[in-house]
């Protein structure tokens, strides 16, 4: 009896595959460190071949959690990080590692194209802001400094584009990262204007088709079923991208409530429902996303602030770093053990955190390859506590910057990510944003949201409303109450922590340039 659905979620921390029942339920997961590396001028690179080797090993790690997992599977789904360049050649061989969304090599030609005028052109045709992590940027820098490289190449996938290519030889690309990225989120197709825009027109050839996964589907291929130990045949979908298969796990398909949705992950990611195009709104400096979603007609509007748990990790870095060296071995989870009694012992909004830890800089609400890290108010009375709380309120204080870029602040978000297990940060995230803050007992969202695709693809929901009922709806938790008096510490505190990134930028440049000499 086939009755298992997976979801594949190739992230920028772990790959992971996951077994749901007809219903949505959650049966098994295996997962897989994911490994890149970070070069010398910005670069951020993985390798393709071990990418799929080990996304292979986590559906094999699979079948031996789920009983006769090869012959129960309906249907497989992937979905993977966003952004980022994966060229292949003729032979659907690499030419080169797979440049990712961390990779911040392109942010010159980034600021080129924002500063000319038909960048609006762009703008309004993607409804998506240009920063250096997206392929297009990327591209452009390819052809002036590794011409060669792309000589070789005949097509430029996604990670997820890379990994449904090996499990079914065919080369594809979904409606949301190909329109986000190359063209009219209107017409979920690719715009030659856009193209010409960027400087990449001539390289349309790369660009693969684009498929939707709700309704197509490809067979898993004898190769693919080697190394993976499922059936060859079996349905392979191509799910959207991690963001938009997230969102749409985590509860943003809600048509009455219209709720707002965060991602608190190694990135921060912040998203507002669109029931039709016009009901997107653009902004004048010309920054977020807008990503069609698995649903006709329904977009989802976004904004990421590039880091979010990456300030977490750096700040109680510090504290064990400081104990390693007295020889006391503290691991990550014995010190986020610590997060609430360092908050509850601090006062709030002492201190400014501007969370720009991410050496690719900012993307949103605004594009700054240069914004770094920085506290605002330091005394000596301020203790490490004080840092840490400022630390998860610079995390808050990002995503309303975010959400007021996209409109009206919701009033109820729906949480997702690994720091949304934390009650500090729930706490804190719903007073600065003014919002109720709802979760749900969905562990794997991404891959949840990718497997829901292929639920569709394959007829076992006529809509994805009706998926969201069965899948999503009953697993949303109770929501948490805003902390009134504590919101309105944090209302009088918002406008200086806007003022203060905007002071600091030409310090940011300042500081770029005299590393650069």
């Amino acid at each position: 009896m086939r009755d298992v659905l997976i979801g594949i979620d190739a992230g920028t921390s772990v790959i992971k595959s996951v077994a749901f029942d007809t219903a949505g339920r959650q049966l098994a997961a295996a997962a897989v460190p994911n490994r890149y590396e970070t070069l010398p001028g910005g670069g951020a690179e993985q390798d393709l071949a071990r990418t799929w080797a080990d996304t292979a090993t986590t559906l094999r790690q699979l079948a031996d959690k789920v009983p006769d997992l090869a012959s129960r599977t309906i249907a497989i789904a992937v979905t993977g990080q966003g952004d980022g360049t994966w060229l292949i050649d003729k032979d659907g061989e690499p030419v080169a590692k797979g440049w990712l969304w961390l990779d911040a090599r392109a942010a010159a030609i980034v600021e080129e194209i924002r500063a000319r005028p038909d960048d609006r052109l762009r703008f309004e045709k993607t409804g998506s802001g240009l920063a250096a992590c997206q392929q297009g940027p990327q591209l452009a820098f390819m052809k002036r400094n590794a011409p060669d490289m792309l000589a070789g190449a005949t097509t430029a996938f996604h990670c997820k584009d890379w990994l449904y290519f090996n499990l079914t030889g065919e080369r594809a690309t979904d409606p949301s990262e190909g329109t986000f990225t190359f063209g009219d989120f209107r017409t979920r197709g690719y715009c030659d204007e856009v193209l010409a825009v960027l400087g990449v027109a001539d390289l349309r050839h790369l660009l693969p088709p684009i498929v939707d996964g709700t309704r197509h589907s490809a067979g898993l291929s004898a190769a693919a079923a080697d190394a993976t130990g499922l059936l060859s045949g079996t349905p392979v979908v191509l799910a959207y991208v991690d963001v938009a298969c997230t969102a749409l796990g985590a509860g943003l398909l809600d048509r009455e409530r219209r709720p707002g949705c965060s991602i608190i992950g190694s990135t921060g990611m912040h998203m507002r429902l669109a029931q039709t195009p016009d009901e997107v709104l653009l902004n004048e400096a010309a920054t977020g996303y807008t990503m069609t979603m698995p649903v006709p007609g329904v977009f989802a509007q976004m904004q990421s602030n590039m880091a979010a748990t990456l300030n977490i990790d750096w700040v109680l870095s510090l504290a064990s770093g400081i104990l390693a060296s007295q020889g006391i071995t503290r691991t990550n989870g014995e010190m986020i053990a610590l997060v609430d009694e360092w908050i509850s012992s601090s006062e709030p909004a002492s201190l400014l955190y501007q969370p720009y830890v991410s050496e690719a800089g900012e993307r949103g609400p605004f594009v700054d390859a240069n914004a770094r890290a920085g506290f605002v108010g330091i005394s000596s009375r301020h203790g490490y506590g004080d840092l840490v709380r400022a630390v998860f309120e610079g995390l808050a204080f990002a995503a309303r910057d975010c959400y007021a870029a996209m409109g009206p602040l919701p009033n109820e978000i729906r949480l997702t990510g690994g720091a949304a297990r934390s009650p500090a940060l729930r706490k804190i995230l719903g007073a600065v944003v003014g919002a109720d803050i709802r979760t749900g007992q969905r562990e794997e969202a991404g891959a949840a949201g990718a497997a829901m695709i292929a639920a569709v693809c394959i007829g076992q929901y006529k809509s994805m409303d009706e998926c969201v009922g069965e899948w999503v709806t009953p697993l949303l938790g109770a929501a948490e109450p805003s902390d009134r008096e504590l919101a309105a510490v944090y209302e009088r505190v918002a406008p200086a922590y806007t003022l203060a990134h905007e002071a600091l930028r030409p310090v940011w440049r300042w500081m770029a340039a005299s590393k650069a000499n």
